[in-house]
């Protein structure tokens, strides 16, 4: 379920808490190979099957990165933030792959907002604590901060 927010003020009243919980995305062989053909990233245990399926997990598994690059997704799709005139991407502070994403698993980010920082001319710099969970497992696939700015 999307979380909506009129206002950045309405936002920054929720640090330390976590704010929503996206809904599971799949992680197909094919979202794999797009990713691949957009990174140069071919290495076998993503995109060849046979190889892979002799490897340490059994099977392709989706690069880290691809996992990384869900998050503004995530985002998108659990938190409505109304009202605004624009929002960038600024950066990251912590990365970390703690598992592998085996072909056909399920994600949902759990986001939890750090920080909310005033910036000049009607901004907000959050900072967001994303916990990138695969169904049926206990442990989660990435753990990230991601920095943005949205400007009313």
């Amino acid at each position: 379920m999307r979380r909506s927010f009129e206002t950045l003020a309405e936002l920054a009243t929720l640090v330390g808490q976590e704010v929503a919980v996206s809904d599971w995305e799949p992680i197909t062989q094919d979202r794999i190979d797009q990713f691949a053909k957009a990174t140069d990233d071919f290495q076998w245990i993503h995109v060849d099957p046979e190889r892979a399926a002799l490897g340490p997990f059994g099977t392709t598994i989706a690069q880290g990165l691809l996992t990384l690059s869900l998050l503004p997704m995530f985002l998108e799709r659990s938190v409505e933030m109304k009202n605004l005139r624009m929002g960038v991407h600024y950066g990251l502070n912590r990365v970390r792959f703690t598992a592998p994403v085996p072909v056909g698993s399920e994600l949902r980010a759990r986001i939890r907002l750090l920080s909310a920082e005033p910036l000049p001319h009607d901004g907000l710099q959050l900072v967001w604590e994303f916990t990138i969970e695969r169904k049926g497992s206990d442990r989660p696939v990435c753990v990230a901060e991601s920095i943005s700015r949205r400007y009313a």
